[in-house]
């Protein structure tokens, strides 16, 4: 069985729409976006019709802003309003969330739904990402990711969200990814990740089932627990936590501070248009 097409594009109307709030929001903050894009659910593959548009971004103040005794806030956040989930991080912090690195930055990187995407600087950043993707560090956030999801929305009901499923299955997998692909970054999409694993085709089976529930409704409601899902996901969660973290990581403070300084400054990276 097939999962679903991912078509990663949004409607004109709405892309026009979040053009305008980004526009604003430079004029606002007097920050520069250094690229923006989409999360959650309509990046993940698994959107429902009525799934918020969760716009995140990376930007930067101009120089000035960084050569102050006292730090600034590092984050912008727009009230939610409606549809709209909109917020974004400067980029020392991004930056310094690579170093560790941090999963969710990571994704922001890899997210199949961009809105503003500066092909030069955003190769520079991941290139700079793909020296501190290491698999086992990323493990601790899938892996508390899921436990979390599974104990609020499963735990000991006999019944499930049906929805939620999709909040505990896509770390599941991410999980299942660095086990099969140790030294490649999990996709953000859920259909990337179950088409680059090895998986029963039973489970793929009730996977694309939910896919197209959650494709066609609002609400898919409640419905008994499915075994084999419940299984999958208790074995990756065992096994991501008795896997031995790794603290070794290349000391990328001096390029992470280089880049940072580039970036601030407005310099040119190799792929800038003249």
């Amino acid at each position: 069985m097939n999962l679903p097409a991912f078509i990663p594009s949004v409607a004109p109307e709405i892309e026009a729409a979040i053009q305008s709030k980004l526009t604003a929001l430079e004029t606002d903050h007097d920050v520069r976006i250094l690229f923006a894009i989409e999360s959650g659910s309509r990046a993940w593959g698994f959107p429902s019709p009525d799934s918020d548009y969760d716009v995140r971004f990376v930007y930067a103040h101009p120089p000035d802003w960084y050569l102050s005794i006292e730090p600034g806030r590092d984050v912008i956040e727009l009230p939610i309003e409606g549809d709209w989930d909109i917020n974004g991080w400067d980029i020392r912090k991004a930056l310094g969330l690579l170093i560790k690195p941090n999963p969710v930055m990571l994704e922001w990187l890899s997210s199949p739904i961009r809105y503003r995407w500066n092909d030069a600087l955003c190769d520079r950043l991941i290139r700079f990402a793909d020296k501190t993707t290491f698999g086992e560090s990323c493990l601790h956030h899938y892996r508390n990711l899921a436990v979390k999801q599974w104990d609020k929305h499963v735990g000991d009901n006999p019944d499930v969200s049906l929805k939620k499923y999709f909040y505990i299955l896509r770390p599941a997998l991410a999980i299942s990814w660095i086990r099969q692909n140790p030294l490649v970054q999990p996709p953000m999409n859920m259909q990337a990740l179950v088409e680059g694993l090895s998986l029963d085709p039973e489970l793929i089976a009730h996977i694309e089932k939910l896919l197209i529930l959650k494709s066609a409704a609002k609400e898919i409601g409640r419905g008994a627990r499915i075994p084999m899902i419940d299984a999958f996901i208790q074995d990756q969660i065992t096994w991501a936590e008795v896997v031995a973290k790794r603290d070794e990581r290349p000391d990328l403070m001096s390029e992470g501070n280089e880049l940072l300084r580039l970036i601030v400054n407005g310099g040119r990276f190799e792929g800038d248009a003249a």
